[in-house]
């Protein structure tokens, strides 16, 4: 990707010199290997000495290195001079944004990180600048194209996980260990970085609570559509008394709200503030959306320089806690195998009770003769976490329940 933007930014210099009014020339590149030739690139910008990008002619720093060691010393180094950095490192962001924004503000540097989240999508801008008006109350977004990609093969073909998300290493969306992305800890890095922005508070991406989506299976989204859901996984942040709830799950969302339209790759990301309602900005999120990123944070870096000073960056107000999953309030859905005698919904209904939790629908699918069992799916109507999670103890311990197949909650958009 950095050899991307390099190539990028050398093809289209006479049209970004004519809209800075200033030439934007590369200077060096650092690479592990410099002796390793790279297509569209001079072998002469090649380098592995990373403190040439101190000296006083480079003006901007551009990370893409993609780690967290040896990047946010490169990039504190960076700002501690003075210079610009933008940076598409989502892990950096998550765990040392604060500080980073920090010694940016202590040096009169800027620091950019459009492509940090989404890609393509113009979110990281907007919460700094044009949203700063608002008091931002939620985020809800899909911010993870590799699953939303496969949650998309699943619902529309029947396909299950694992033949899913072959298809999606095979196509290039998903990569050989696919651990981060299927079980929600990149959303959880972006969610930190937008929550953190949208509260104007650091967000430990930590403390976010996160669940992936290897448990789903193909049922779960015919069951879903029965009820007039979709499946997504969602990052969701909301500001609420005490605190700011965090969280990273597989949801299902009404099928005619605008984030269950959102499909294959694409990322969506849907604010609500005060002033301004709700917003949605969809696009792409990932490849060349990203470069575009990239190279319009270095422009805007560029013009910040040419008119004397940095722009408006978010200045920390409060520190917020991240509340516990345990305090979440919502509904619920539940697949369970159990045995197929009278009296067994009863039970169930029982725990349920017995956690205060009422049933708003239940609905018997598949019964299997030769086990003598049967599938219950279960809508709940609104319930604490917390006692969910006791009653679905309760439920797994009776003895007519073969099974808790599933677990979902429900997002009303």
């Amino acid at each position: 990707m950095g050899a991307a933007v390099a190539r990028t930014l050398a093809e289209k210099a006479a049209i970004y010199a004519a809209r800075l009014g200033r030439p934007l020339t590369v200077d060096s590149i650092l690479v592990r290997d410099a002796s390793k030739p790279r297509e569209g690139i001079a072998p002469s910008l090649l380098t592995t000495d990373a403190s040439l990008f101190l000296k006083p002619e480079v003006d901007i720093v551009v990370e893409m290195l993609g780690v967290e060691n040896p990047s946010v010393d490169y990039m504190i180094a960076a700002l501690q001079t003075g210079k610009a950095v933008v940076t598409a490192n989502k892990e950096v962001m998550a765990k040392h944004g604060a500080r980073l924004l920090s010694v940016a503000q202590e040096n009169g540097a800027e620091l950019l990180f459009e492509a940090s989240v989404g890609g393509g999508i113009p979110i990281i801008a907007p919460l700094r600048r044009d949203l700063l008006a608002n008091n931002i109350s939620a985020i809800s977004a899909i911010i993870n194209g590799t699953t939303n990609y496969i949650l998309t093969a699943m619902s529309r073909e029947g396909a299950d996980f694992g033949e899913a998300l072959a298809r999606a290493q095979a196509l290039g969306y998903a990569e050989p260990d696919p651990t981060n992305d299927v079980e929600g800890e990149d959303a959880r890095y972006k969610l930190a970085i937008l929550a953190s922005l949208a509260f104007r508070t650091p967000i430990d991406r930590e403390a976010i609570h996160r669940e992936g989506i290897t448990k789903l299976t193909a049922k779960d989204f015919t069951y879903a559509a029965e009820f007039g859901y979709a499946i997504k996984l969602l990052a969701l942040a909301g500001a609420q008394e005490g605190g700011v709830q965090a969280r990273v799950h597989p949801a299902l969302i009404p099928a005619d709200a605008p984030l269950a339209k959102v499909d294959g790759v694409l990322n969506a990301v849907q604010v609500e503030g005060d002033l301004i309602g709700r917003v949605n900005f969809q696009g792409p999120g990932a490849g060349f959306p990203t470069v575009s990123a990239v190279i319009a944070d270095i422009l805007e870096a560029a013009q910040g320089i040419a008119g004397g000073g940095p722009v408006i960056r978010p200045l920390e107000q409060t520190v917020l806690p991240v509340l516990p999953i345990s305090e979440l309030v919502t509904r619920y859905y539940i697949r369970l195998t159990a045995k197929d005698q009278p009296g067994v919904l009863a039970q169930i209904a029982s725990c349920l009770g017995d956690a205060e939790i009422s049933i708003a629908t239940v609905i018997q699918k598949e019964t299997d003769q030769a086990s003598k069992t049967a599938e219950l799916v279960i809508m709940t109507h609104e319930a604490r976490e917390a006692s969910m999670q006791n009653a679905l103890k309760a439920v797994a311990n009776l003895e007519v329940v073969q099974e808790i197949g599933n677990f979902l909650r429900v997002e009303e958009q």
